[in-house]
């Protein structure tokens, strides 16, 4: 199977964190969203224990909101010691909805605007990554304002190219985020922010990219940063107390996709750290990792029920589900690869290629191309998407006026409970006038 967590039972029922997928389907309904908390917090302990082990107490990790924001996700980081990235009002609120310290938070994004701003201070946000020169200024307006020092951090671009989806490399020299240090923006950017009375620099950030499996592009991005941070040593006397290396570990989605070993990737990027120093002469920083999808992607699946089984004769097959980009937004984005499973039907072997298509009124609305079913595929079946716990719940829509999906924690093999309730028809109108 694609992860550990799958496996199938005697009757033929696809089993995901140890329960019944058909059953789960009956009981809460489709589209479903499935998420294991034991598999959530098992990533958050891999990361915390494999730094702890490289760095000792110098290092954090904060778990990027972004791949999956909702209060049940924020009382477990708050459960299991973890820093948070957030990157709107929104993710801010709904953290502080679940009891979260936001001092523990860093408020990241490209964009922020004067009112996010106030709002990250009023809420006692420890940290903003600081993206722009402008947003720098507002930082600072605001700070002053209240009398008091805001701590930073500036986001830089080392130039490395990860070779993933166009739409999520952030960290070469042209990308809309951070400032480059290749232009000398970076630099000049350190400067500006080490004259300004409110501001305190704590560091420096990068985030080079998402699902990427070539670990060498963490290690050649910290060497960029750590030489970076050396020359502002020379050039200002500052030292950088933090180097925070974002996240972007890829995640297997397809059989073909390698399994990342988070431990030894670590341990990888460690070694180029401390060489690093100790070339540069430098004490090595605080280290701070962001992984998001890489904490909650295998934790979660999806189940659909099969609608319209169509064959074209001479050219291809279609299976139609109760789901939709709406709720698997991915594959319309990126034409991103998925595991498709029929759930109730696993002991069957497969004969039926087929392309597991949504409900919206759009070509494009597919979930995934070239799957694999059993040839007795048939309306009422139930379709499992594997790994669908990061971008999918947080990027979901109500396209077509289609209520979104309910999330429903898994634990224990057993125990169930529903994190997040099904939208209704009359949530769809909530908001009207």
């Amino acid at each position: 199977m694609i992860c550990d967590n799958i496996s199938v039972a005697g009757d033929g029922h696809l089993l995901f964190a140890g329960q019944d997928t058909v059953e789960l389907a009956r009981r809460y309904g489709t589209p479903l969203y499935l998420m294991d908390e034991d598999r959530i917090r098992a990533n958050c302990r891999r990361y915390t224990a494999a730094l702890r082990r490289q760095f000792g107490g110098r290092a954090r990790v904060l778990y990027a909101g972004k791949a999956n924001s909702f209060r049940r996700i924020y009382q477990i980081m708050s459960e299991e010691k973890m820093g948070i990235d957030v990157v709107s009002s929104g993710e801010i609120y709904t953290a502080l909805q679940a009891g979260y310290d936001l001092s523990q938070a860093c408020f990241h994004g490209s964009s922020k605007t004067d009112q996010d701003i106030r709002y990250a201070m009023d809420s006692g946000v420890g940290c903003f990554a600081a993206d722009n020169l402008e947003e720098l200024t507002a930082i600072e307006a605001e700070a002053a304002r209240r009398n008091r020092r805001q701590k930073v951090l500036l986001r830089l671009t080392p130039g490395i190219d990860p070779h993933t989806y166009e739409a999520v490399s952030t960290g070469r020299v042209d990308s809309k985020f951070g400032s480059a240090i290749d232009t000398g923006q970076a630099g000049e950017i350190t400067a500006y922010t080490l004259r300004q009375p409110h501001l305190e620099l704590l560091g420096f950030h990068c985030h080079v990219g998402s699902q990427v499996f070539d670990w060498n592009v963490f290690e050649r991005a910290a060497v960029i940063m750590l030489e970076f941070a050396a020359e502002m040593k020379r050039e200002h006397g500052y030292t950088a107390r933090l180097l925070d290396l974002g996240g972007g570990c890829g995640v297997r989605y397809v059989e073909s996709d390698p399994q990342p070993d988070i431990e030894e990737q670590i341990s990888r990027t460690a070694a180029a750290v401390r060489a690093a120093c100790a070339r540069l002469e430098m004490e090595i920083p605080e280290i701070l990792m962001e992984p998001g999808r890489s904490i909650v992607a295998d934790a979660g699946m999806t189940l659909y029920t099969a609608g319209t089984v169509k064959r074209i004769p001479g050219y291809k097959n279609y299976v139609s589900v109760d789901g939709s980009m709406a709720d698997h937004p991915r594959f319309a984005l990126y034409g991103s690869r998925y595991t498709c499973l029929l759930a109730n039907k696993m002991a069957e072997p497969p004969g039926f290629t087929c392309s597991v298509v949504g409900r919206c009124c759009e070509s494009g609305d597919i979930i995934q191309e070239h799957v694999e079913f059993p040839a007795s595929v048939c309306r009422g079946d139930i379709v499992a998407v594997c790994t669908t716990g990061a971008y999918h719940y947080s990027m979901a829509s109500n396209y077509n006026r289609l209520p979104r999906p309910p999330i429903v924690m898994l634990r224990g093999g057993s125990e169930q409970d529903l994190a997040v309730r099904r939208e209704s028809l009359a949530d769809l109108c909530r908001n009207d006038l």
